[in-house]
């Protein structure tokens, strides 16, 4: 199970691994989840930055050790991690690699209500899925190429290397309903697809279904 954490937000701990190696001001901070990629490894809400390291502060991860002035420009705090800090950082990425979440993903959402959809516009829209996940993949495999290319440590690209797997993986299996919706081997798609023909409602569609599976198993 998962730990209650102080400041519950993965900005939280992009801010803690990004202030491991020095004191930072927030405009840094910022700019160095930017360089590092972590927008893309995680969602970030850059309004909500501010906030968080406040929260950090406020509950001993972070604590302020001075501010400078860049001209007319306002002044700025400066912060470094603390050990409470340092910890509470080890700790989470502990749990984040081994204890599995429940994820929301907008995909299961869609394939959770796919029968109000009739079986060939399915076949249309899981094609047009495929084709777009065909280029984020080719994207995703460029961009490990070219890092590989500078010979940056495979350590730092592990979470590209997850992404493109789940991408290759999501392909794959979008690409197998499609071809058992083409081929017809999807179980009842023909029923499917008459309730569309005939303009069945979506509740009578479900209440259907519910009285099949209600009915005993003929011996």
């Amino acid at each position: 199970m998962a730990t209650k954490r102080k400041v519950n937000n993965l900005l939280a701990l992009a801010v803690l691994s990004v202030m491991i190696d020095r004191p930072k001001h927030r405009y840094e901070i910022a700019q160095t989840l930017r360089d590092r990629g972590k927008d893309q490894d995680m969602t970030i809400k850059w309004g909500s930055l501010y906030t968080v390291v406040q929260n950090l502060e406020k509950v001993g991860y972070l604590e302020i050790i001075g501010s400078e002035r860049d001209g007319a420009r306002p002044e700025r705090v400066i912060y470094q991690l603390t050990d409470a800090g340092r910890t509470e950082l080890v700790d989470w990425t502990r749990e984040l690699v081994a204890v599995p979440e429940p994820e929301q993903h907008r995909f299961v959402a869609g394939l959770s209500i796919l029968a109000v959809l009739p079986p060939d516009e399915v076949i249309e829209l899981l094609g047009k899925r495929i084709d777009a996940l065909g280029h984020t993949i080719d994207g995703v495999r460029a961009e490990l190429d070219n890092l590989a290319a500078m010979k940056l440590p495979r350590l730092f690209i592990i979470e590209s290397e997850y992404g493109l797997a789940m991408l290759e993986a999501e392909a794959a299996w979008a690409r197998s309903l499609r071809d058992e919706l083409v081929d017809g081997t999807f179980p009842e798609v023909d029923w499917w697809r008459q309730v569309h023909a005939d303009n069945i409602p979506p509740a009578e569609m479900i209440a259907a279904v519910e009285g099949r599976m209600a009915q005993p198993e003929s011996s």
